[in-house]
């Protein structure tokens, strides 16, 4: 979280499935928010929730990142996602 606060970018710590959804609602419902990137931990505790505004909005792309701890079993890493989506080895 540190480092997206030191790029700018404002950032919310959930610690249950209730935060995590009204962060969601929050963010999603200001217009100038383009993209909400949470963890695939904290959107597997919402996973009803994100596909409903995934389905029901254009805005905003909702990016689901491995968190501290790693991804999640059968999930792909960070730097998989990242080499995947610009087709270039990270390292």
């Amino acid at each position: 979280m540190r480092g997206f606060r030191l790029a700018g970018i404002e950032s919310y710590a959930a610690e249950s499935a209730e935060e995590a959804r009204d962060a969601i609602d929050n963010i999603a419902a200001r217009p100038d928010c383009g993209i909400i990137i949470i963890t695939e931990k904290a959107a597997a505790w919402i996973r009803q929730h994100i596909d409903m505004i995934r389905m029901e909005r254009e805005h905003p792309l909702i990016v689901e990142i491995p968190g501290p701890e790693g991804p999640l079993s059968g999930r792909k890493s960070l730097r998989e996602l990242v080499q995947e989506a610009v087709g270039v080895s990270v390292g």
